[in-house]
């Protein structure tokens, strides 16, 4: 599987998912050089916020969804309040061909980011709040993530320990939160990590649906839910990508081994199957990613599994 469709499974450059195909250097098989709001730009990962972020032909309704911002967060937060039962915060609002593509973030225990979609009609100016949609399975995936996180939070904390030392250790960064704020929208997300998880999990499928039902269960009827028996560790994907620190520095092969070799003697993190990125410097504000020819990868697509 090559690298384009590793990524547009993990959630990584959405743009390619929500509003057309944005040109791009690695995952554009056209082979025109692309110029205007499109070209690819790349700047370092420790300056990226998610400015630059477009998508293709977007650029009237983006008008359009900033002149009544009031509305179309009025519309995500309905269309997630009374599908999922669930508050967000938005974050970002970036138009598409037909609409807004909206970045959340949810503002409960069960925490996590992800996108919707509000149509707007062109002509008319206006915003169809009762047709926001997302993409299939792109909420559900983030909602598990979150409640994964909840009820593994001792173990996600050992993870999360492990790689602030690591990073604190070697020159090597992850993404800035207002990155992941502005144009993350993949779930679960970190600096360094994102979740994503699979509609066939068994294990978590009674937890999830007593998600639905209250939100606000306490962690406790969570866990009583969650069937060990049926866990397997291909149904959730704990993707770590970490960037050089300088700006001129190539990914280093000892740095991805040695992070690997961590990973398969840890025994406190999470269980799960595990990928590995290293990216250099620099990222691609058009589409938030990182992922060129020169990164290095470990864990895909056989990934590294913890049980």
């Amino acid at each position: 599987m090559n690298r384009k469709n590793k990524w547009i499974i993990y959630g990584i450059g959405l743009s390619l998912l929500l509003g057309g195909c944005i040109a791009n250097g690695k995952n554009n098989v056209d082979s025109q050089e692309v110029t205007g709001p499109y070209k690819d730009t790349f700047v370092r990962v420790q300056d990226y916020k998610g400015e630059g972020y477009v998508l293709r032909n977007g650029e009237d309704a983006d008008r359009i969804a900033e002149e009544k911002r009031d509305d179309v967060q009025r519309a995500v937060k309905d269309f997630f309040m009374e599908k999922y039962k669930t508050d967000v915060k938005v974050h970002n609002i970036v138009g598409n061909k037909d609409g807004a593509t909206v970045f959340v973030e949810s503002t409960g225990p069960v925490h996590f980011y992800t996108t919707a979609i509000v149509p707007i009609d062109l002509s008319e100016e206006e915003v169809k709040a009762d047709g926001v949609v997302s993409l299939e399975g792109e909420v559900e995936s983030a909602i598990r993530g979150g409640l994964y996180h909840l009820l593994f939070e001792k173990e996600f904390a050992e993870l999360d320990q492990y790689l602030d030392t690591f990073v604190n250790e070697h020159k090597v960064v992850g993404r800035t939160m207002e990155a992941i704020e502005n144009v993350g929208g993949i779930g679960y997300m970190t600096p360094y990590y994102f979740i994503t998880t699979s509609k066939s999990d068994k294990a978590i499928k009674p937890v999830y649906d007593l998600y639905l039902e209250n939100p606000d269960t306490p962690v406790s009827e969570f866990k009583a839910q969650f069937a060990e028996d049926g866990f397997s560790a291909e149904n959730i994907k704990i993707n770590i990508e970490l960037f050089m620190e300088e700006k001129d520095s190539e990914p280093n092969e000892e740095l991805i081994n040695q992070l690997s070799n961590d990973l398969k003697g840890m025994t406190g993190i999470p269980k799960g199957s595990y990928s590995l990125t290293l990216n250099d410097n620099l990222i691609n504000e058009k589409v938030g990613d990182g992922l060129k020819d020169n990164s290095l990868e470990a864990g895909f697509p056989d990934y590294i599994e913890i049980n």
